[in-house]
């Protein structure tokens, strides 16, 4: 699962990116600070299953503290888009290819106003973000449409026997942008396309599906960024109704990128998503003011600085995933004496074969059973697994 970071230039997006996951991206407000794509580490939080167990685990990756487990996932911040990127404005397609792999968009928002479409500043609260949330959608649905009328007379010609056949072959033309079977029936059946052949498909319905696709392939959370500023109370409000069916989350990426920054000088002690922070050493004047700011107008406000939860909303509302732990009827040690080591986030409807391919493939083309270790009852390769479980894989030599 790959989390992608996308937004216009100066929203604030790489500040969010660096909040949760504390590299040190280029920051500053002026276009196309990020040249590249950057990568990296951010955690969702699950309550860890030692404290079922009565034991400490000792994760391999992530770390886990007061029984709850961080669980790594891969994020990439892409340069800010503008108007105009399908077209290749701004480096546009080059940034959009490097979305192609993600599972699910964070779009960064600034909820302040403060910037207009470009990323220029201009007076706060004088930009609508609304905009953004629409040109944003737009660029992709049209990058979409114009990958799938690029190459649509090489196929869309051939007689396609079968609806599963015309399936493979639209799945097989957006290869390129992640697209499973599974996303583009979707879309076809959301469209009523489902039942035309594709030659007969008008340029109008191409572009409905294209749409749809990305709905269903690119699902997009918004991270209403500055949340602390003025006006942005009244714009992230103005947010969910324009957008009701939208995942809208009020966020600062730089209250929460200040505070790690601080508990990694050691000067705080806090845990990211956390509701609040207590200093460990003596504060000088300006980290007073800027710890106090934040406190006063961030945490005492909102709860936490919405990082965290923007994060674990877009892994386990929006994909809907789960947490998986490997263990063993016989203790929860590997070889190497750690408790409970690895946890693994699996789509919706992973089973115990898919998980036993997801530990080894060796383990999957080998599959006896799996047992629930909880329950030491055994369970079948098609069994379901559900969040939180702890499985045991037996497989043959």
């Amino acid at each position: 699962m790959i989390v992608g970071v996308v937004g216009k230039p100066s929203s604030g997006k790489s500040t969010f990116f660096n909040a949760a996951t504390m590299l040190d991206v280029p920051m500053a407000s002026y276009p196309f600070t990020t040249i590249e794509a950057n990568k990296g580490v951010g955690f969702v939080r699950v309550e860890c299953v030692d404290k079922d167990f009565n034991v400490q685990c000792n994760p391999r990756t992530g770390f886990c503290h007061d029984h709850v487990r961080y669980v790594p996932v891969e994020m990439v911040d892409v340069a800010g888009l503008v108007p105009g990127a399908h077209e290749g404005k701004g480096m546009g397609n080059q940034f959009l290819s490097d979305l192609a792999r993600a599972d699910i968009l964070i779009h960064v928002v600034d909820a302040s106003g403060s910037t207009n479409e470009k990323g220029d500043a201009v007076p706060a609260g004088s930009y609508d973000p609304a905009k953004d949330v629409e040109f944003l959608e737009e660029e992709i649905d049209l990058w979409f449409f114009g990958i799938i009328e690029k190459n649509w007379g090489k196929f869309a010609r051939n007689p396609h026997e079968s609806k599963a056949k015309m399936i493979t072959a639209v799945t097989q033309n957006l290869s390129g942008v992640g697209a499973t079977e599974a996303h583009v029936e979707s879309a076809m059946m959301d469209t009523r396309l489902i039942e035309k052949r594709l030659a007969m498909w008008t340029e109008q319905e191409k572009r409905e599906f294209a749409r749809k696709f990305r709905e269903k392939s690119k699902p997009i959370i918004i991270a209403a960024n500055k949340m602390d500023l003025p006006n942005a109370k009244e714009n992230v409000e103005n947010l969910m109704k324009r957008f009701p069916g939208k995942m809208v989350i009020p966020c600062s990426g730089i209250a929460e990128l200040t505070l790690k920054r601080a508990a990694k000088d050691g000067a705080i002690d806090y845990v990211q998503g956390a509701g609040g922070f207590t200093a460990t050493k003596e504060l000088s004047d300006k980290q007073k003011q800027g710890l106090g700011y934040i406190r006063k107008n961030v945490l005492e406000k909102f709860g936490t600085t919405g990082v965290q939860e923007v994060l674990e909303t877009a892994v386990f509302k929006a994909l809907k995933y789960i947490a998986i732990f490997p263990g063993g009827t016989k203790g929860l040690t590997d070889s190497q004496g750690r408790v409970l080591p690895d946890c693994f986030l699996m789509p919706p409807g992973t089973t115990s074969l898919d998980f036993a391919f997801r530990l080894h493939t060796d383990f999957g083309n080998h599959f006896i059973r799996a047992i629930n270790v909880r329950t030491k009852l055994m369970v079948g390769k098609e069994h379901k697994l559900e969040n939180r479980d702890v499985i045991e894989i037996v497989h043959s030599a």
